[in-house]
């Protein structure tokens, strides 16, 4: 249990850095931060096995750090040098792990939807005990490669739990206008498959929902989709002026914070004293500031290596 709090508060301490470096000037592009969404992440992964896959988004780094990804690596990819995940080509946007298990996060919305019904179909064609889940927002449940991948997975009965985090907004379009009043979840219905709402900043809630839904793809019975309401404190992205909602309701979601809430859980049922709590949070902070010390000393790549890895 105090684990999982301290991958949420990696997770927090992680994409708070990495905002100060943008800020700086030392990660170009831009990035997209999953701030309050934590519990998400880290009670979905928990609730799976070592060897399971998962597909991200472009709002995957908390998927990564909770699938177990390095630190260092990450923050050295974020400032494009060589020791980063993929050699600093890929950014925030493009980190994947495959011998973790993280098969990559995807800058398009729903791209790693398809991408996960192929994976499904081949652990299943290969009779592999292995699941996938696949990560997507709200926006991604208007797109067609959501209908196309859970339709796949339900007629061929894939091994896929399907994850939405709802955090209300795709890019700045609220869920109250872009769905007709429903729970994304009652979406299963139509390929005759479990659909369960749940709470996104209760971790528990997590991780009992995924752990269900994954005992059902391994055993055969097919995939499940889960929507997960959350909310992100950030804008969409480090360009996003947040002119489409108010700072009384950004107010309201950080009082439902997932790890505070977590936080005070384990200390309420004895499992945590406030020491222990300090401690940890300490320890995590130390732990960043020497993934930027590991990714600042690391060496750019070398121009001459620019095509390398390109097969088209």
């Amino acid at each position: 249990m105090i684990e999982l709090l301290r991958q949420m508060e990696l997770i927090r301490a992680f994409e708070e850095m990495a905002e100060q470096l943008y800020v700086r000037g030392l990660i170009h592009g831009t990035m997209h931060l999953s701030i309050g969404q934590e519990a998400c992440a880290v009670g979905a992964i928990a609730a799976l096995e070592p060897r399971d896959f998962i597909l991200s988004t472009h709002r995957g780094h908390g998927h990564c750090i909770a699938k177990g990804a390095d630190v260092r690596r990450m923050m050295a990819e974020f400032m494009g040098k060589e020791t980063g995940y993929c050699r600093g080509r890929g950014g925030s946007m493009h980190i994947a792990d495959v011998e973790g298990g993280n098969l990559g996060a995807n800058g398009i919305v729903a791209g790693g939807l398809p991408i996960a019904a192929g994976v499904g179909l081949s652990l299943k064609m290969q009779g592999r005990r292995e699941i996938c889940m696949a990560f997507f927002g709200d926006g991604a449940a208007n797109e067609g490669a959501f209908h196309e991948a859970l339709n796949s997975a339900a007629i061929w009965r894939l091994p896929i739990v399907f994850f939405c985090e709802n955090n209300q907004y795709a890019m700045s379009m609220s869920v109250r206008e872009a769905f007709p009043g429903i729970d994304i979840s009652a979406r299963a219905a139509a390929y005759n498959i479990p659909g369960i709402t749940i709470d996104g900043n209760d971790l528990l809630a997590v991780y009992d929902a995924v752990s269900v839904a994954a005992q059902r793809a391994r055993a055969g019975h097919g995939p499940t989709l889960i929507e997960a309401k959350t909310y992100r404190w950030r804008g969409h992205s480090k360009s996003d002026r947040n002119l489409y909602r108010t700072q009384e309701e950004i107010e309201q979601w950080k009082a439902r914070d997932p790890i505070a809430r977590f936080r005070r859980l384990l200390i309420d049922e004895g499992i945590l004293d406030a020491g222990r709590a300090a401690e940890l949070t300490q320890a995590v902070k130390a732990e960043i500031a020497e993934a930027v010390a590991f990714a600042e000393a690391s060496p750019e790549p070398d121009p001459a290596s620019m095509e390398d890895e390109v097969y088209a």
